[in-house]
């Protein structure tokens, strides 16, 4: 049976799931928090790069501020296209305003800004606010 490495969002524990329970509510063995939420997480930078360089299903990040006009309306529509998406990609969020240094650590240069990671590597990027249907095209899209 082949097994997913997930990092626990709240924790940052290591999980390894069997594939096939991926989507039968999979909780940390530490915590009991869920692998799988059903909306995005706020996380901070440890978690994030632990998340990015361990997990085997993508992780797409939303990095946002809460000032910022177009991240609050992206917000419901990042919330939705996390659970259309479940089980393909976990969606999260960091809070560029609490965690600053993140921001110029991870190159973001306006917010807005969506990263996806896959297996500790960078894959794509994407500046502006983004409807449901688009995030989850841009997430889809290999």
């Amino acid at each position: 049976m082949a097994m997913k490495t997930l990092t626990c969002l709240s924790c940052a524990q290591l999980n390894r799931v069997p594939e096939a329970k991926l989507m039968a509510g999979a909780k940390c063995g530490s915590c009991g928090a869920a692998l799988l939420p059903k909306q995005p997480v706020d996380v901070d930078p440890a978690v994030l790069q632990k998340a990015a360089q361990n997990d085997d299903l993508p992780l797409v990040v939303d990095f946002w501020a809460p000032w910022c006009g177009p991240c609050k309306m992206m917000g419901p529509e990042y919330a939705k296209a996390s659970s259309k998406l479940a089980g393909q990609a976990r969606l999260v969020k960091l809070d560029t305003q609490r965690h600053q240094s993140t921001g110029g650590r991870y190159r973001i240069k306006g917010i807005p800004t969506l990263v996806a990671f896959e297996r500790g590597k960078e894959k794509k990027r994407q500046s502006g606010a983004l409807r449901e249907g688009q995030i989850v095209s841009w997430v889809k899209a290999r």
